[in-house]
Formats: C-alpha cells, sequence, structure tokens
C-alpha cells in the first residue's frame, strides 16, 4: 500500500514539474518558417531595422569597378 502511494506521488510530482517548466520556457515556436508569438509578445520591446540598400553588396561592386578601371589604364 505504502509503495503505491509513493508512486502516486512521483507522478504528481512529476506532472508538477513538467507543466512548472513548460510554463516558465514561454511558447515561441517556429513552424514552417514562421515564429509564432510567445504569450508575452504584446509586451516585448519592437524591434525597428532601419532601411537599407537594397543591393547588399554595393562595397564589393565599387571595387570591382575601381579594379576593373585601374586595369584598363594600366594596360593601355
Amino acid at each position: 500500500m505504502k509503495s503505491r502511494r509513493s508512486k502516486c506521488w512521483f507522478k504528481v510530482l512529476a506532472c508538477a514539474v513538467v507543466l512548472a517548466s513548460l510554463s516558465a520556457t514561454g511558447c515561441q515556436v517556429q513552424v514552417g518558417g514562421q515564429t509564432l508569438p510567445s504569450p508575452w509578445y504584446l509586451s516585448d520591446d519592437v524591434q525597428y531595422f532601419a532601411p537599407g540598400s537594397e543591393f547588399k553588396l554595393s562595397r564589393e561592386a565599387s571595387a570591382l569597378k575601381a579594379y576593373q578601371a585601374d586595369n584598363a589604364s594600366q594596360t593601355k
């Protein structure tokens, strides 16, 4: 009888630990490339990313043009 009670209390304790850990971690998940919000999404800070140039390789393109111009002036 005592072992039956200890098994029952162990199961209750295990369930309580699982529920506590789930509630502490939040519920933000990523499904199909989409991030679904956590329960605290209304109180989170807003992230702002300043608009930049659409062409991400502008420095590389200007360096390539300068290199080609330098080579063209040296070969003449």
